[in-house]
């Protein structure tokens, strides 16, 4: 569910007419609704109320330090995976010791940071990073809380750019291997074992596939405590996939039924790391109808939103629907809706059947809210989109737009070639 809907024709984000913002910011522009984002996380939550938990939300799905400030406010915690990340989440106030630190390649001085800030635990991908903790930990004289994020060779069904649980994946260790890696942990001084890590994918939508992980991962921890090596804390990772046009994913309590009922008597503080499924469809990209062309009997709709703005269709053929700002009766014709990018591979939708739309229309690009900003880019030397936030009848402006100043920002002419011209 979403705030996004129609008064007399005119899209609305709760209590705002969408027009009103493009008077105010002109387009294109991120747009996500307070009431949807607090209502998603608060529903996932509560799904999970009988048993002790973290939500940690996944701040690469959506890293806006407004948005972020949400969910803290709402006892949430983050997953992250960068230092970057650890320092939105906590200018957005979140308690350190709910942040985990996942990610397959965490740089020293982001491992460094991480113990400064005392997060809870790191989630370790390999056997290396294992001795490299260990050591800054030891320099830092600090010991680093951990689990290893195993792989257990689950097919989460999705797309295989975001499957992340199986054996030819970069992530995690192989779930075989993963108990010599346990008792290699246990011999390390700057070490504390805290728990098991496992993350099988994004956009999965069925349940089957995180309960087949979590079946895995009981055995993996039975051993574990056989072996001595306490574990506290079990984290599924996230995953959870939205509705972007016919998906049918089950819902937060569905979901958190079966975790509940396969994960009895596993004695565990269990972290869930929800994206895109809190923050997917809260969000929608406006952008504006610059042309309409025809060749060879294929319609184009050119608009100002492109790829560096919303790169999912390019990278990965994503669906996201696209709908009118303000309905209007006209003719349906089949069309590519693209941007001015200077790539044939820049289109937000492809061979989509849509009502025609005039030059200075505005058209919504939704499910937009999820690896949308956080993917964008200045290829083309083109300024960011801003992101604005509604609640009820007000909005504000949590990013504003990029200027062409801000694209030189840190750039410089060495002397010499001054000297030159």
């Amino acid at each position: 569910m979403h705030d996004f809907h129609y008064v007399k024709g005119k899209m609305y984000c709760e209590k705002v007419p969408v027009e009103d913002v493009e008077k105010a910011m002109g387009t294109p522009f991120y747009l996500y609704s307070y009431n949807t984002l607090r209502n998603h996380f608060t529903v996932f939550d509560a799904a999970f109320s009988e048993m002790p938990h973290i939500v940690c939300f996944a701040a690469k799905a959506n890293s806006n330090i407004a948005i972020l400030k949400i969910f803290v406010n709402e006892g949430g915690g983050m997953d992250i995976v960068s230092g970057g990340e650890l320092y939105r989440a906590l200018q957005a106030g979140v308690d350190p010791q709910k942040i985990v630190y996942s990610g397959v390649g965490k740089r020293v001085d982001e491992i460094a940071y991480a113990l400064d800030s005392n997060i809870l635990m790191f989630n370790l991908e390999s056997f290396e990073e294992l001795q490299v903790i260990n050591e800054c930990a030891r320099r830092m004289k600090k010991v680093a809380r951990i689990a290893l994020r195993v792989n257990p060779d689950v097919n989460p069904e999705t797309h295989p750019h975001i499957s992340t649980g199986l054996k030819e994946n970069k992530f995690g260790i192989n779930i075989e291997k993963s108990l010599e890696a346990y008792r290699q942990a246990k011999t390390l001084e700057h070490i504390d074992i805290k728990g098991v890590s496992c993350h099988i994918g994004s956009q999965v939508t069925k349940i089957s596939p995180f309960v087949d992980a979590l079946n895995r991962l009981k055995r993996l921890i039975a051993l574990l405590r056989e072996a001595g090596i306490t574990i506290k804390y079990l984290d599924l990772g996230g995953g959870l996939g939205i509705t972007y046009n016919r998906e049918t994913p089950p819902s937060p309590s569905d979901y958190a039924k079966a975790i509940i009922e396969a994960s009895k008597g596993l004695n565990c503080t269990f972290i869930f790391e929800p994206g895109r499924v809190i923050v997917g469809n809260a969000g929608i990209l406006v952008t504006k109808v610059l042309y309409n062309k025809t060749n060879e009997d294929k319609n184009f709709i050119v608009v100002d939103a492109g790829m560096n703005d919303l790169i999912r269709p390019s990278l990965y053929k994503a669906y996201h629907g696209i709908q009118p700002v303000e309905k209007v009766r006209r003719e349906k014709i089949v069309a590519d809706v693209v941007g001015p990018i200077c790539e044939s591979g820049d289109y937000l939708a492809k061979g989509r059947k849509i009502s025609r739309l005039e030059r200075g229309d505005l058209m919504a690009v939704m499910s937009a809210g999820a690896y949308g900003f956080t993917m964008a880019s200045n290829y083309n030397s083109r300024p960011r989109a801003p992101e604005i936030l509604v609640k009820e009848e007000q909005f504000y402006v949590i990013r504003q737009r990029e200027r062409y100043d801000d694209l030189i920002k840190g750039e410089d002419i060495p002397a010499f070639l001054k000297r030159l011209s």
